[in-house]
């Protein structure tokens, strides 16, 4: 058998290639990176890093995961992503809100973030050409759908490019010593409902103040005497203030999801999922009729939204969310169906389904 300084030698050895290989693809991304500027063509493409985490977990023979496969390959394409051109990213600020994690998480260090007050904000920096791209957050696994987010693109020309889910722990902060101390507790109104139990139970007799973001909160626990915030581990980090009490959320699996915006559509990959909104006709049956073209074509809806028109009092329009490409032939039938028997229908875009690690 083998001694440890001769299996180390060996690791020493494949590192020294790894690192070869690594920059040898630097190399080569700088020159797609270059071409696709020349020829204008957008520089984040979520449906080719989701093509080679596919192909590179079908040849996978372990001992690494499907997950491991996908954590390593999300974090060499973010800091790739960035060696060339940073790309500029508005997203809901200030630092350290979980909209800004979730940047992080998708685009990595090397971007240029740029926090904005308002979703409204995001989506102007986007359209301006002020960011290449927007991250907003669409809906939470406790909490439900951001309505304000699904009322932007009523009007927006911009297209969802991808999907981020975000596990979300929130953590009490505060200056203070202990809860006995703590009257009042800043927050967004997300994050206090997400832990509304463990206030209940912990904190019952607080003030609850809402805050325009859980980072804005963070920064007012600290000024003030006698308060806390909920906020996240990121944001203690930046506002360096300490940590009351961890992972207050009533929920183990508190996920909140994301979206990428920009002015360009994702490819293909097999695993993708398309949103759309539909301005259905004023008739009895009308959203029955809808719904049967999914089924007829055999398309798995995952999530349907109505929201005011904001045109005419109780005039709808309906949000759906499915499994399948817009290019999909299936897909391809079940829209053109349902744009012929409705007043309009807008596609927001195709993108690749999420998962945790990218």
């Amino acid at each position: 058998m083998k001694n440890i300084d001769e299996i180390r030698k060996k690791i020493d050895e494949i590192d020294r290639n790894i690192l070869d290989l690594l920059n040898m693809r630097a190399e080569m991304v700088k020159g797609i990176a270059e071409l696709k500027r020349k020829k204008n063509l957008p520089p984040f493409d979520p449906s080719r890093e989701r093509k080679i985490i596919e192909e590179l977990s079908h040849r996978n023979k372990g001992p690494l995961t499907e997950k491991d496969i996908e954590s390593i390959m999300g974090a060499i394409f973010k800091i790739y992503r960035g060696m060339f051109r940073p790309l500029k990213i508005a997203y809901l600020g200030p630092e350290g809100t979980f909209t800004h994690q979730a940047a992080l998480k998708k685009f990595g260090e090397k971007g240029e973030f740029i926090p904005c007050k308002t979703i409204d904000n995001i989506f102007r920096e986007v359209e301006k050409d002020r960011a290449d791209y927007g991250v907003v957050p669409i809906e939470n696994s406790m909490e439900g759908v951001v309505t304000h987010t699904l009322d932007m693109f009523v009007e927006s020309n911009l297209n969802i490019t991808a999907e981020i889910l975000l596990d979300v722990h929130h953590y009490l902060l505060s200056k203070e010593k202990s809860l006995a101390s703590v009257k009042k507790v800043f927050s967004h109104s997300q994050a206090i409902g997400q832990c509304w139990n463990w206030i209940v139970e912990n904190l019952p007799d607080t003030k609850l103040i809402e805050t325009e973001s859980t980072a804005t909160a963070v920064k007012m626990a600290k000024r003030e005497k006698n308060a806390a915030a909920i906020g996240s581990l990121t944001a203690a980090d930046i506002y360096n203030i300490g940590v009351l009490a961890e992972r207050i959320e009533d929920s183990g699996e508190n996920i909140t999801r994301f979206l990428v915006i920009g002015k360009s559509f994702s490819g293909k990959t097999g695993k993708d999922k398309t949103s759309i909104l539909v301005s259905i006709k004023d008739k009895v049956g009308a959203l029955h009729d809808i719904l049967l073209h999914f089924k007829k074509n055999r398309i798995n809806l995952t999530r349907i939204e109505s929201r005011p028109s904001k045109k005419k009092a109780w005039d709808y329009i309906f949000f759906f969310d499915f499994i399948g490409h817009k290019d999909d032939i299936n897909v391809k039938n079940a829209l053109n169906k349902i744009e012929k028997e409705s007043v309009f229908l807008k596609i927001l875009g195709s993108y690749p389904v999420g998962g945790k690690n990218v």
